[in-house]
Parts: structure tokens; C-alpha cells; sequence
């Protein structure tokens, strides 16, 4: 099997981050990723993207936003903390190039890829600016980067269920930033022009979470990193009740469950 190459020296989140998001991976991969196909799907038909041949995409998770962003671009690659997630989009993209790696410290050289993209990652960076600033290093002077977050609290009924979770998980790092820290617009924004991009365009894309029953919805939505969390620190069954309790108003009468959520992304230049 092919070596995991891991990033320099640089210490940042990735060792803890990619302890909790391996524990469920194969659940992740198979569950909850296909989640969020409308939101790649609306990235890919991007004219930005049209005469892209190089994408690297940073915090990758099991690869799926890569395997569908090469319908398009010929060269995909991806970092990931997790070691389990980076195996299986190996196993996706046979030909893409993924590594183990920090998001500060992207083991590829300058201005190597058309497009950087990072969906609903920068904001788990020990420095999300940190993070920013290395995609915009990574891209090319021509090409783009992609900042996918959490749309609007209000816009999301996947908020209710890492609200019940919160009492369950340790206290955060000092200045950790939550799941909802860059979804409003200004803050987006700023996030971006912080690292040196330039804005070009925001986009809301509706991502329904729809699950056919309880154990396929849990195992979903168990198999977060931030899940991860609260289980070590409180049990897996009050995390379980936890959940189950917050989506129960979302259960529909075939006995599935219908959870609609918005995720947002920024269009910016170098």
C-alpha cells in the first residue's frame, strides 16, 4: 500500500482532529458525505471551474467532493487529518493524489492548482486564517479558491442536534471557533479578504440530511468529529439519546427522518 506522506513539522489540529473523524469513518463516507452532493455538484458547474485541470482540496474527508469535482478537472488531490478518510478516497479517486496533512501546512508548492477548495473545513484548523492564507499560497494567480461553511443557524436543522450535544462535550480551546463562526455573509467576507483573496460571489445550496430510518440517520449523525467529542467525554448513549431526541421532530410518517440544511460557499480570487 502506497506510504501516507505527512506535512512538515508544523503542529496544529490535525493529530486531534483526525483521531476523532477516523473513529466512524466508513459511516461518514457512506452515510452522511452523500449529504452534501448538492453542494459539490453546484461548485462543479461553476464557470470558474470551466478551464480548471488542477484541484487540490484541503481537509478532504473521504473524497467525495474530489471524485465529483474531477468530472470536470483531469488532476484531483486532497489533505485530510484522518488517515481512515484519506484511505478511502484513494480508494474513490485511484488516480487523485491524497495525503495525510495540516491545513497550515500543505505539503504541494506554490501556485501548483487552479482551484483550492476547503468545504466545511477551515473552521476546524487550530488557525482557520492560518489555513486560508495556505490555500491562497496553493493556488495559482489565475485560478480560485472555494470556502464552504454552515449556512445561517436559522437555515439549518442540523443546528438542533449540536445544540443538545454541547452539555455533553468538554469545554472548546480558548477562542475555538464554532460550526456557525463564518456562516454569516460580512464574516465570510472579511474571512477571505483577511487572507489576502478578494470576494467574487456567495452561494446558499440547499442540503437536505434524509435518512430511510433511525440507525441509518444515527449513523450519520454519529459519525461527526464533534460527535466524537461529546462521546469520549460523555458516553456514546447520551450522546445517542441526545440525538435522537433533537431529530425526533423531523421524523417522517414513513418512519425516515427529513432534516433541511443550507451550506454556503465563497467564490474569491487571489
Amino acid at each position: 500500500m502506497t506510504q501516507v506522506a505527512v506535512a512538515s513539522d508544523h503542529v496544529g489540529s490535525a493529530p486531534i482532529q483526525g483521531e476523532l473523524w477516523s473513529v466512524r469513518a466508513r459511516d461518514y463516507a457512506e452515510v452522511q458525505e452523500p449529504t452534501f452532493l448538492p453542494l459539490y455538484r453546484s461548485v462543479l458547474d461553476r464557470p470558474e471551474l470551466r478551464d480548471a485541470a488542477t484541484l487540490l482540496d484541503i481537509g478532504c474527508g473521504p473524497g467525495l467532493a474530489a471524485h465529483t469535482l474531477g468530472q470536470k478537472i483531469g488532476k484531483v488531490s486532497g489533505i485530510d487529518a484522518s488517515k481512515a478518510f484519506v484511505e478511502v478516497a484513494r480508494a474513490r479517486t485511484p488516480k487523485g493524489d491524497f495525503r495525510v496533512a495540516e491545513m497550515e501546512a500543505v505539503p504541494h508548492a506554490d501556485h501548483s492548482f487552479d482551484v483550492v477548495t476547503g468545504f466545511n473545513a477551515f473552521q476546524y484548523a487550530a488557525s482557520p486564517i492560518e489555513a486560508l492564507r495556505e490555500a491562497r499560497r496553493l493556488v495559482k494567480s489565475s485560478g480560485i479558491v472555494v470556502i464552504a461553511v454552515w449556512g445561517l443557524p436559522e437555515t439549518c436543522d442540523a443546528a438542533g442536534h449540536l445544540k443538545a450535544l454541547g452539555p455533553l462535550m468538554p469545554p472548546p480551546p480558548a477562542g475555538a471557533p464554532g460550526p456557525f463562526a463564518l456562516s454569516d455573509e460580512a464574516k465570510l467576507k472579511e474571512f477571505a479578504m483577511t487572507a489576502g483573496l478578494t470576494p467574487i460571489d456567495i452561494v446558499d445550496v440547499p442540503c437536505p440530511w434524509i435518512y430511510p430510518d433511525l440507525d441509518t440517520a444515527l449513523r450519520g449523525m454519529l459519525s461527526a468529529g464533534p460527535v466524537e467529542r461529546a462521546i469520549r467525554a460523555s458516553g456514546l448513549e447520551p450522546a445517542r439519546k441526545a440525538v435522537v431526541d433533537s431529530i425526533a421532530k423531523y421524523r417522517t410518517p414513513s418512519g425516515g427522518y427529513h432534516m433541511d440544511n443550507t451550506f454556503r460557499y465563497l467564490i474569491a480570487r487571489t
